[in-house]
């Protein structure tokens, strides 16, 4: 691994869960971590609702946009964090593998987001303390 490690966040659409895991990981390294997300069936737009209870955490991820997982995104990575996107993502050797199983938010209301959100929360907090070496200020 760098000195700054990347990692990157795949699930089917790149529009929920990896987007929320991205911005939380950026929020919470204070950009001491290259942070990538990607998804194996991209969609057109990130999910409003998952936009919305970012924004409640006062993370901005509308600007966001779905993109396609490719090799180089899985090579350039330190720590592939999947979500729900089967055997989709290429194998690397000497890459670190983690699978979250987490609710797809695609079509749910909020507040059926929301501890999905703070279930990804907890995740990526624990990765960072985890990267980092340390705990961060929460």
């Amino acid at each position: 691994m760098t000195d700054q490690p990347t990692v990157l966040f795949v699930c089917v659409h790149n529009a929920g869960r990896s987007q929320m895991a991205a911005g939380y990981l950026a929020h919470l390294s204070g950009g001491r971590v290259s942070v990538l997300s990607a998804g194996s069936q991209p969609a057109d737009q990130v999910n409003p609702v998952a936009v919305a209870a970012m924004a409640e955490e006062g993370i901005d991820i509308a600007s966001e946009t779905p993109k396609l997982l490719s090799g180089t995104a899985v090579m350039e990575s330190d720590v592939v964090i999947t979500m729900g996107c089967g055997d989709t993502c290429p194998i690397y050797p000497g890459k670190r593998y983690e699978d979250w199983e987490l609710d797809d938010p695609a079509g749910q209301v909020i507040e059926s987001v929301r501890p999905i959100r703070d279930e990804i929360r907890t995740r990526v907090q624990a990765l960072v303390d985890d990267l980092l070496g340390q705990p961060t200020v929460r």
